[in-house]
């Protein structure tokens, strides 16, 4: 399967919950993260998710206030916290640095660093950069952090390391190093 080729994770959710029953909340609105509650073997889940169809799931200003929410609401009322992460980064662009991307990225950073919840995040595909660390990484203390085997966890991707350090080389070197960084950096194993 192609790395780059958008899907709905509504369909992963809805595979995993009781029922294939979730109750997503505030779904019009930064519709790059998916976030709602659900039933696992009979148990209340607070479900956050990036959305790969909208934006690459890509986090910006609002999907990280809204996931801050849930995932603070969730801490609030005891509910455990399942995360699935596919992220190539924050949103780039100045209408989100002048809006504050950082201060609003923070937000969501501390809401799951300070959750005392059960956490499970599990790694569905890419989590690059800052933003695989504000999804609830393994250095915020989640109690379960896994990745599918086809995942890649880095700084970034691999075409565009390899772009920066071995700029100016040929196409066909460059390639043949994409592949030696994703096998070398970009693998959970």
């Amino acid at each position: 399967a192609d790395p780059n080729s958008p899907y709905d994770m509504h369909n992963v959710i809805l595979k995993i919950v009781d029922n294939g029953d979730f109750f997503e909340i505030m779904k019009d609105w930064a519709k790059n993260i998916v976030c709602g509650f659900a039933r696992m073997d009979g148990r209340t889940v607070a479900i956050i998710a990036n959305q790969p169809s909208e934006n690459a799931g890509c986090l910006d200003i609002n999907s990280s206030i809204k996931a801050a929410r849930v995932v603070r609401f969730a801490d609030a009322f005891n509910i455990p916290i399942l995360t699935f992460v596919d992220v190539p980064g924050f949103l780039p662009g100045v209408q989100q640095e002048h809006g504050g991307i950082i201060r609003h990225g923070a937000k969501l950073l501390y809401a799951y660093a300070e959750a005392t919840v059960p956490k499970v995040t599990v790694i569905t595909r890419k989590a690059y950069g800052g933003a695989y660390d504000v999804m609830s990484s393994i250095h915020l203390r989640g109690d379960v952090n896994v990745a599918w085997p086809q995942a890649e966890i880095a700084v970034m991707g691999a075409k565009g390391a390899v772009e920066i350090i071995f700029r100016g080389k040929d196409a066909d070197k460059q390639d043949k190093e994409a592949e030696t960084y994703t096998r070398t950096f970009a693998n959970p194993m």
